[in-house]
């Protein structure tokens, strides 16, 4: 196949597939699914049946347009069959993160009016009948893993096959519905009711039609583009907007092999296998990434350890190089080629890397020690900024790479400050408002005469890139007066392979800065184990002693490169991981800085209290499924 990034002209989705179907049929792959240990693979004309087949047995069962289905599961060909089936049926397609819980699923099933919910397996399908009384307007539960589901006998559920086999004899009575179906779709209709995050209150349905999904999907192909050729991996969560972005629109515009993992925890696995060329990862993958390879290097031998010790500023000088837009002299450039064979290249295979030629970053901010770390591994990592509701805004260049910032606004993208330094945008890609805002009262706070209120405060450079400082609400001023952006010295800390989260604890009432730190358990657990410090859980080692002294260590090779006022005074390790199904996180893993703060109000009285100690309790659930009640004292301890 002739590499090529021309991108199919549609202003629908299913217009875009059925296009591709036009050119490809059965001569080439469309998807990989690693199933039971075995890849199979789909080509463009599968993708098309599968897809019509599906949208008109929806139709046969009722389905009709504006019709709002759910969509909940991992990342697989059925979850991309059934969004485009429903666009293609003029319906509303309403993504669903996986790990949702019940209440999640039932809000957001009821706030969106859903007709019909397609759902991966049981775990999924559970989560609408334990709670099946309270969903009547739900007409089928379609379900495309059957595990488990044999001696469910619910009139409501049917699956995805049989949804497909009605589809086969509705073509029959019906035939060229499906095509005038695409035919008659329109880049004003509304494709996703995508769900926010809900960092600062209930969730909103964002609508967001169908030019406002290939806007930003072609945006994204224009910084990163994407080849016949490539082999892409689908590691976003497709009901995260980034995900949609990427696999389902990107994906769909410029053709390139998508393939599944098996699970999504054999990502890191099943990328080696395929030796991905394009790949994009959430923040927290890519500082995954780093925290185990510093952990393993930690723990490798004393060879191994010189070996990567004197090599790796070989890497960094170069990287340098980069940010700095300056072509290394010949003497680096050799040397460098001589790390590149001894380390770099071989780490990249380890990590399933070698082949890649861009990775794409989405989810939160990056620190720019990562950033630096990947570049003096051959690999520059380009940064996308965007919004569910603004679409994609701005992202970083790979010939004009720069640490501190997110990149200039993509082609087509207005950027303005407002008086208060609040990042405002306006695009093709910004959204048509929130549903069931029938007086538009939420749209309004932040869509005015088209532009879009981000809610992130920042700058731009005298090079026209923007530099995202942190979210507006969570800039904090201290009692001195002093203003300081929590995120950027959470990404910073976040650098250690020993920290899983952090989240720093700052205002004017209070005098100085202060963090609640996570362990990274498995690393964490290894360093303790190489050096015969016994423990039983999460909670025993995080308060060891000697786990405490290796994270203070962290915290004040920190202090030394943050200004004074963001210098972290007291810090504490926190008894238990930050959980989403806790409300302590989105299900991007974000952190809800304000209920946090509510939960661990009486820790942080401890901690400006002076105190050196305070208690914490937490809830263990034992295999025959009990439950009980742990109570501990937290260490405070001095990072001065």
């Amino acid at each position: 196949i002739i590499a090529s990034n021309t991108m199919i002209e549609a202003d629908t989705l299913p217009k875009c597939l059925s296009l591709h179907y036009q050119k490809y049929g059965d001569r080439k792959k469309a998807f990989r699914h690693k199933v039971f240990g075995v890849w199979q693979s789909y080509n463009w004309k599968d993708y098309y049946e599968s897809v019509k087949t599906l949208s008109l047995g929806l139709i046969s069962l009722g389905m009709e347009p504006g019709h709002k289905v759910i969509i909940i599961g991992d990342s697989t060909p059925h979850w991309f069959y059934s969004e485009y089936a429903i666009l293609a049926a003029h319906g509303v397609a309403v993504p669903i993160y996986s790990d949702a819980s019940p209440a999640e699923v039932k809000y957001i099933a009821n706030h969106s009016d859903t007709e019909f919910a397609i759902a991966g397996d049981q775990e999924q399908i559970d989560k609408f009948l334990q709670n099946k009384d309270e969903f009547p307007q739900i007409r089928k539960l379609i379900f495309w893993d059957s595990k488990g589901l044999e001696g469910y006998e619910d009139p409501l559920l049917m699956s995805f096959d049989k949804v497909r086999e009605l589809g086969k004899e509705h073509d029959k009575l019906r035939p060229g519905l499906f095509e005038h179906n695409i035919e008659m779709g329109s880049g004003d209709d509304v494709a996703v009711i995508a769900y926010t995050s809900g960092t600062t209150g209930l969730p909103k349905g964002a609508r967001i039609t169908h030019t406002n999904l290939i806007w930003s999907g072609r945006a994204f192909l224009e910084n990163a583009p994407l080849y016949e050729n490539d082999d892409i991996v689908c590691a976003l969560p497709p009901a995260w907007i980034a995900g949609q972005w990427t696999d389902l629109v990107g994906a769909l515009l410029a053709a390139p092999v998508v393939n599944f993992p098996e699970d999504p925890e054999t990502v890191s696995q099943n990328v080696r296998e395929i030796g991905v060329t394009t790949i994009a990862y959430p923040t927290r993958l890519w500082e995954g990434i780093i925290r185990d390879v510093l952990a393993r290097i930690d723990d490798a031998s004393y060879v191994r350890r010189l070996n990567y010790r004197l090599l790796l500023p070989i890497g960094y000088r170069m990287a340098d190089f980069y940010f700095a837009h300056k072509s290394p002299p010949l003497f680096w450039k050799a040397l460098y080629s001589f790390a590149y064979r001894v380390l770099f290249s071989p780490l990249r295979d380890k990590l399933g890397l070698s082949m890649l030629r861009i990775g794409n970053i989405g989810g939160g901010l990056i620190g720019p020690d990562i950033l630096r770390y990947f570049s003096a591994l051959g690999m520059p990592l380009t940064e996308v900024y965007g919004i569910t509701e603004g679409g994609a805004i701005s992202a970083s260049k790979r010939d004009d790479g720069r640490l501190e910032t997110i990149g200039p606004p993509l082609l087509g993208v207005e950027v303005r400050l407002s008086d208060v330094g609040e990042i405002l945008s306006r695009s093709p890609g910004v959204f048509t408002g929130y549903y069931k805002d029938p007086e538009n009262t939420e749209t309004r706070k932040v869509l005015d005469r088209g532009w879009f209120h981000t809610g992130d405060a920042g700058f731009l450079s005298e090079e026209g890139h923007l530099v995202f400082l942190d979210r507006v609400a969570d800039l904090v001023e201290l009692a001195g007066g002093e203003k300081i952006a929590p995120q950027f010295i959470e990404t910073r800390l976040k650098f250690s392979p020993y920290l899983r989260d952090v989240m720093i604890i700052a205002g004017s009432d209070r005098p100085y800065v202060s963090a609640i730190m996570t362990i990274d358990f498995a690393n964490v657990g290894m360093w303790a184990t190489n050096r015969k410090i016994s423990y039983t859980t999460y909670l025993d080692l995080s308060q060891k002693p000697e786990v405490h002294d290796l994270v203070l260590k962290e915290v004040r090779k920190l202090n030394k490169l943050v200004p004074q006022q963001s210098r972290i005074r007291k810090c504490v390790l926190l008894h238990k991981e930050f959980d989403p199904d806790e409300a302590e996180l989105t299900r991007t893993r974000k952190l809800r800085r304000g209920f946090l703060e509510e939960r661990y109000a009486e820790l942080l009285d401890a901690i400006y209290g002076d105190k050196t100690e305070a208690p914490a309790e937490t809830t263990v659930k034992y295999r025959d499924g009990r439950t009980g009640t742990v109570r501990t004292n937290i260490a405070i301890m001095s990072a001065n």
